[in-house]
């Protein structure tokens, strides 16, 4: 069963659909672009079955609570402060985090920046983002994979990307996210401003992947050999950014589109961050 609590981080307003019961375990799970705390509807439910506990966040930009104006407020930092917040108002001294597409980019660098806070990372998609950005600096085929950025920052892009019932975006799900599932992240980008401050933490990105530290706490990435944004470079990369332990997880034939993709394979691979903590 899930609830819906609206909580106040920051002076901002963030709805968080929190599901399970109060075990020793609490996992904080964080969507990316264009999608929406429903990324985690199938594991968040799995992941209560075993007991434990989640806190799926729609973050800043996508709560209508939490939708600031400019492009400052989306920097890397203030993404890092909400998780920050949220894990305070939770009342967890530390938790395990679960990230997709822009959600594994601040699940790594609330580690790296927090990880008296973290006891683990799980990153679906992105790797650790000094990896992501040295890939793009040095390796064609993450460059060439990678430039859509520049559609997604150009002024007006909102506009277009909004436009026809956000159309573009639904075709880039292709048959990988149910379309129920579409609908609900499409929705939280439609009405006025949403679109824009979504595309806010990109204008917003400048040096900030590059300068994220090293991660220290234990961390899995899980990666598919058709991912269309993130080329198998950035992957191998990652481990020189984790000197904490990195557990690469390779999905042949499968995509971008993780959370929903493959529910299960992601489910068993936090349990197992779960029941391998630090020193056990």
């Amino acid at each position: 069963m899930v609830t819906t609590e609206r909580l106040r981080l920051r002076g901002l307003e963030f709805e968080v659909d929190v599901r399970g019961g109060g075990g020793e375990h609490g996992v904080v799970l964080l969507h990316g672009f264009p999608q929406s705390s429903a990324s985690w509807d199938v594991i968040g439910d799995a992941l209560a079955g075993h007991g434990v506990r989640s806190w799926a966040v729609n973050q800043r930009g996508y709560s209508p609570g939490a939708r600031p104006d400019g492009v400052d407020p989306y920097r890397l930092r203030e993404l890092v402060a909400d998780v920050v917040a949220l894990c305070d108002a939770i009342g967890l001294p530390a938790v395990h985090l679960v990230g997709h597409d822009w959600g594994a980019v601040v699940a790594w660098a609330v580690a790296a920046r927090h990880p008296e806070r973290v006891t683990s990372v799980t990153a679906l998609s992105v790797p650790h983002p000094a990896a992501f950005a040295a890939a793009i600096a040095d390796d064609p085929v993450q460059r060439e994979k990678s430039s859509y950025l520049e559609y997604l920052i150009a002024p007006g892009s909102e506009d277009l990307l909004a436009a026809d019932g956000a159309a573009a975006l639904r075709l880039g799900f292709g048959t990988a996210v149910p379309e129920e599932v579409a609908d609900r992240h499409i929705a939280r980008l439609l009405p006025p401003d949403a679109m824009k401050s979504a595309l806010n933490w990109y204008r917003a990105i400048g040096t900030d992947w590059a300068a994220v530290p090293p991660v220290t706490v234990p961390a899995t990435l899980i990666w598919g050999t058709e991912d269309i944004a993130v080329a198998r470079t950035s992957a191998d990369l990652c481990p020189e950014h984790v000197p904490g332990g990195l557990d690469l997880v390779v999905l042949d034939g499968r995509g971008h589109w993780l959370p929903e993709e493959v529910p299960a394979e992601v489910t068993a691979a936090i349990l197992r961050r779960l029941a391998h903590p630090p020193g056990a």
